[in-house]
């Protein structure tokens, strides 16, 4: 619906009223959920020779060589689900070591890239594959049950699992019970993080009391570090400004798909929405423009914002803001403490966007 809006202190400009996300409640069938276990939009079309390795981390070059053997060597591996039958029905071939590969390394040094490429690398069809984060695979086991889930993922070549991190006791065991059940059905398994499997909870809880569940995830995996700097700064020009509320309302009035929320209203709005809802949540948007951004004000609403930074950068939706810049979200003792990497990821990721969305204001 067109509208001829008035822009305090500007002239009236006739287009479109942006949509705003606060006004959403998004409904997620557990069948998309499934469904959507693929490769976000963003490294739809990532291949292990569209990785482009840093010339001075070697072992980045070493990584895309192992995992390119590890994606061949599945040809041979089944997944069929009973743990007894086998691919095409021939025998399946043994596999070395853990059927599983664990990509260790820092921000933005193509982690996710190299994971899809695995993805799309391994001879299997796409249902037969599935791609997600940590957090969508809990929102998965929490839509469907966990054996509707065993059942569901154990009939899989592979399981690839970005951003693997470990939040609280019960994130661990849960995990931990179901990777193992799904390597016992013969399903490979791929997973990033900064942090090594065995490393893993440390900062957040007592990690003594679940070391059992710690090193048993552990033992599914080959840790692959993977050195580097974010690629998302190597070269690149520092993350934009601010910007006006004036000059994002009027962005978000003339691009096409474009949402326009006050921050603080959009943070009150996701403790209302499941994190599990916030892909859905942007559906069809084609631009996010925020004003107000303020410091968030508590953890549990910063790790919200970090899931909906991570369903923004997965679709490549440029994010326009006012306010303050995007690495004064957090404060010091949250960049200090036990969620600070997936804080720094937000921060890069939102920065990414950001940069993005230049092209929005008109200059």
């Amino acid at each position: 619906m067109s509208s001829s809006t008035a822009v305090p202190g500007q002239s009236p400009i006739a287009e479109t009223a942006p949509l705003s996300l606060c006004a959403l409640q998004p409904h997620v069938p557990a069948d998309r959920l499934v469904a959507e276990m693929v490769p976000p939009p963003r490294f739809d079309s990532v291949r292990f020779d569209t990785y482009v390795p840093d010339p001075d981390q070697p072992s980045q070059v070493e990584a895309v060589k192992v995992l390119s053997g590890f994606a061949t060597g599945l040809g041979g591996a089944h997944a069929t689900g009973t743990g007894k039958r086998k691919w095409f029905g021939r025998k399946a071939a043994p596999v070395a070591g853990p059927l599983g590969v664990y990509l260790d390394g820092g921000y933005g040094v193509g982690k996710t890239h190299l994971l899809a490429s695995l993805w799309h690398a391994t001879p299997a069809a796409p249902s037969l594959k599935a791609f997600g984060t940590f957090v969508e695979l809990t929102h998965l086991v929490g839509a469907l049950g966990f054996q509707q889930t065993v059942q569901t993922l154990s009939g899989h070549r592979l399981l690839c699992i970005d951003e693997f991190e470990l939040d609280d006791p019960g994130d661990t065991v849960l995990v931990s019970s179901l990777l193992s059940r799904l390597v016992e059905a013969g399903v490979a398994l791929a997973a990033t993080s900064n942090t090594l499997p065995g490393k893993l909870g440390e900062g957040r809880f007592a990690a003594a009391d679940f070391l059992r569940e710690i090193q048993g995830l552990s033992s599914h995996f080959r840790p692959l570090r993977i050195d580097g700097e974010d690629y998302r700064h190597r070269g690149l020009p520092e993350a934009p400004a601010p910007y006006s509320d004036e000059q994002v309302t009027r962005a978000a009035y003339a691009t096409t798909g474009a949402s326009l929320d006050d921050f603080p209203s959009l943070l009150d709005h996701l403790a209302r929405v499941h994190p599990s809802r916030y892909g859905a949540l942007t559906d069809g948007v084609g631009a996010v423009c925020l004003t107000d951004v303020q410091p968030v004000p508590d953890q549990s609403t910063a790790l919200r914002l970090v899931v909906l930074a991570d369903r923004l950068y997965d679709r490549e939706i440029p994010v326009l803001a006012s306010g303050l810049p995007f690495d004064r979200l957090f404060s010091d003792e949250m960049l200090n403490g036990g969620y600070r990497k997936k804080y720094f990821r937000a921060i890069s990721r939102l920065t990414a966007l950001a940069r993005d969305a230049k092209g929005l204001v008109a200059q």
